[in-house]
């Protein structure tokens, strides 16, 4: 399976101040080099989901991928779906730019958990962690059609509606989002 790793960063942070996650440093480095590190070695190719001025990212050398629309995490999968498909993609792998310790076998996991490929698989450690997920290419019209339906644009209302299974993972730190201050600054030294 040939698959996109899309990280999602196109969030407004609020809980943030309205900084700029993707760039705000853990032990020195932006969020955005600790996802590149974690999910490169584990997708065939990679690309950053974000809105604004892609040009801030240049120096990561990912193509930028912005939303047609910003209705949360659903738009830049739904974004990572159309470029996977576009460059020859079997799936995407989404991820949060806020999550730098990611499982090292995220991909495998994730792919063992995808039977057939027709369906989204979470992962799940504890609970379910919607936006760490594999989407396959397969389900870009209905994603687009649920997002144009004016539903809700909730992760999991459109991953139970196509039937969406689950791949367990032991270590919920694994999954830790860095959304405040706070977060960040307890997460500092332990890369």
């Amino acid at each position: 399976m040939r698959i996109l790793g899309v990280i999602l960063a196109g969030g407004q942070a609020r809980r943030m101040g309205g900084a700029d996650k993707a760039l705000m440093t853990l032990d020195g480095r932006p969020l955005l080099a600790h996802a590149i590190g974690r999910l490169a070695p584990q997708v065939a190719t990679l690309a950053l989901s974000a809105n604004g001025d892609p040009a801030r990212f240049a120096a990561f050398g990912l193509p930028v991928l912005a939303d047609d629309q910003p209705l949360g995490p659903l738009s830049g999968i739904l974004a990572g779906l159309r470029h996977a498909q576009a460059t020859g993609h079997d799936a995407v792998l989404s991820v949060p730019v806020d999550c730098p310790f990611l499982p090292a076998d995220l991909a495998a996991r994730l792919c063992s958990a995808s039977e057939d490929g027709a369906a989204p698989v979470l992962a799940q450690a504890g609970r379910a962690h919607p936006a760490t997920a594999l989407w396959p290419v397969a389900m870009t019209g209905r994603l687009a059609g649920f997002l144009a339906s004016g539903a809700k644009p909730r992760i999991m209302d459109f991953a139970a509606a196509q039937g969406a299974r689950t791949a367990d993972f032991p270590d919920a730190a694994a999954f830790a989002n860095l959304n405040t201050p706070e977060d960040l600054g307890a997460a500092q030294g332990k890369m």
